[in-house]
């Protein structure tokens, strides 16, 4: 189960980037990346194509995941993501601010 999950609002706390927030677009697991709507826009040259014109596109690049904190919806704070085992054999995530369950 990843501590960073596509939909969660995040805040950047590392790089040219910090202090800003943004929802996760895009979770890559294996590079530990995530992508962030809104944050770390680059500029892309791009050759033109038979189904799309060529220029220069900006668009998102992925973020490391240790450079990113999920904000908690009960207390609205950059938080640390625990586990915890439900009775009925489930896992669930939870903040450690406010002890709430983050799904």
């Amino acid at each position: 189960m990843a501590k960073i999950r596509r939909e969660d609002t995040v805040l950047v706390i590392k790089g040219k980037e910090r202090g800003k927030t943004g929802v996760v677009r895009q979770v890559v697991p294996r590079q530990r990346r995530v992508i962030v709507t809104g944050v770390n826009i680059v500029k892309r040259h791009m050759r033109p194509r038979a189904d799309r014109p060529g220029g220069i596109i900006e668009r998102e690049a992925p973020i490391h995941v240790s450079n990113v904190m999920v904000i908690c919806k009960s207390c609205s704070k950059p938080t640390r993501v625990g586990f915890r085992f439900r009775d009925g054999g489930g896992k669930v995530r939870f903040c450690h601010q406010c002890d709430q369950p983050l799904d």
